[in-house]
């Protein structure tokens, strides 16, 4: 049984709800200001506090951050029927954990009420991750317990002992930018310069005059002399990121400075000499490309005098605790926010996921968990629904049936249903046998998010447009 409190001057309202959430098992209270309401804070321990926002005296809205202090461990959930933006934006950035307008749905409600009580059943079970020996490392630092890792780990030591060019390969994301300065860290020159060239980003053209420099005059536009990143990194590290992507000519160019240490910027007539140690890193098979012509077989071996590949995520799971301490610690301070647990949920969601993009991906969903996150816990709610869903359906689907309730069920069919036809509605409504509206209802009582490219509900984007039929 969890305690609700509601706080509206609007009597019948007031009365409506709490039969209602007495009838689904809760203990609920009313008060009719926010005055009478702060003032049993001695009486009552809410779990959730539905606040309206428009009251004689003080104001919800003004008053939230006294209910926030008054009522610490208090999901609260503004309503209001004034549907303007500057409202919500206040509301959410006082402290409120969900917002609802007038006239209330009840399955609205109800679904803000039920994600607001896993907020505080997540919070006790919530794993602490953002713990302080990750605070204060720097955004280069890679971090990992599995048996690949820790190869990676030596292969990076043994590395950056000598000046060998070093070839990294593996998939997007997987963090290649970050063993190249891990190994300049660990160099002879670690004050030296470490210059990244993205290779596929600039043309031909402007990628040799980014490399190697050029004279001014050399071609229409050069109006000074330009120091290219091969004498940029003079003392330091080079590291070309896509190598693949060179052009036969660049690639030429290259080995020539790998052969020879030297290298011609544009419009100049004597060579320059460089001492930058080269690592380039690719996400293709650059012996495919060797074999197929567009790669030159003899740059191929002088660049992978030393290879290391970066194993995909989903094949160093173990990792994910690590990582996610480590990308959590660093996102709360460039976030200024202080989301330091996860809910266990959301552990098994990412051990779950495949990880197409990696560690880049596993960045970004916590980025936008934490900038969702009204609490100091990312739970699965806030988790892109990509992710979220497929572990919803996992963990949903561990247990016997006998043991879920009818709730849960009825979330595990519609969504799978969803899944099925792609988010149409109007197969779903035919296979569910409910009608749109119903469908609809059941969404939002769910929490269900539509993946991206799902078609939208032509009913809601008539609406939008047109207005609610009359």
């Amino acid at each position: 049984m969890s305690t609700i409190l509601i706080v509206d001057d609007d009597l019948a309202s007031c009365r409506t709800l709490r039969l209602h959430f007495r009838t689904q098992g809760h203990e609920a209270h009313i008060a009719h200001s926010a005055e009478g309401a702060l003032a049993a804070r001695d009486k009552i321990a809410p779990d959730v506090i539905i606040l309206d926002i428009r009251m004689p005296g003080q104001s919800g809205l003004d008053a939230l951050p006294d209910f926030k202090q008054a009522f610490p461990g208090a999901h609260v959930i503004m309503i209001t029927a004034f549907h303007d933006m500057e409202s919500t934006i206040q509301a959410m950035q006082r402290g409120a954990d969900d917002y609802i307008q007038k006239p209330i749905d009840l399955d609205e409600l109800d679904a803000a009420v039920a994600k607001a009580l896993r907020y505080a059943n997540s919070e006790a079970q919530g794993v602490l991750v953002g713990v302080p020996e990750y605070a204060g490392k720097e955004r280069g630092s890679m971090v990992g317990r599995s048996w690949l890792m820790k190869e990676v780990f030596k292969s990076i030591g043994m590395a950056a002992s000598s000046s060998a060019t070093v070839l990294i390969t593996g998939e997007s994301g997987t963090g290649k930018e970050l063993v190249a300065r891990a190994i300049h860290r660990a160099g002879p020159n670690p004050s030296g310069s470490f210059v990244a060239v993205n290779c596929a980003a600039l043309v031909e053209t402007l990628l040799e005059s980014d490399m190697f420099g050029h004279e001014k005059g050399a071609f229409t536009g050069a109006v000074a002399r330009q120091p290219g990143k091969f004498a940029l990194a003079s003392h330091g590290t080079i590291f070309l990121d896509e190598v693949s992507e060179l052009s036969h000519a660049i690639q030429a160019k290259l080995l020539r400075v790998l052969q020879e240490r030297e290298f011609i910027p544009l419009g100049a007539k004597e060579p320059h000499t460089t001492d930058a140690r080269v690592i380039a890193a690719t996400n293709v098979d650059l012996a495919g490309r060797v074999r197929d012509g567009s790669f030159r077989e003899d740059l191929y071996y002088r660049l992978q005098v030393v290879n290391i590949h970066l194993p995909p995520l989903r094949e160093r799971k173990e990792d994910i605790p690590d990582l996610v301490q480590a990308l959590l610690a660093r996102i709360n301070r460039e976030m200024r926010r202080h989301v330091w647990r996860v809910e266990p949920q959301v552990l098994s969601c990412f051990e779950a996921h495949d990880w197409p993009g990696n560690v880049r991906e596993l960045e970004n969903a916590l980025m936008k968990a934490v900038a969702l996150s009204s609490a100091d816990i990312v739970t699965r709610d806030a988790l892109p629904a990509h992710i979220a869903s497929r572990c919803a359906g996992a963990a949903e689907g561990a247990r016997p049936a006998a043991e879920r309730s009818l709730r849960e069920i009825e979330k595990t069919h519609v969504l799978r249903v969803l899944e099925a036809t792609g988010w149409h509605r109007g197969r779903t409504c035919a296979i569910l046998e409910v009608s749109r509206p119903r469908l609809r209802r059941m969404i939002r009582q769910f929490a269900l998010v539509p993946p991206a490219g799902a078609p939208a509900d032509e009913d809601e984007a008539h609406e939008e447009e047109h207005g609610p039929e009359r």
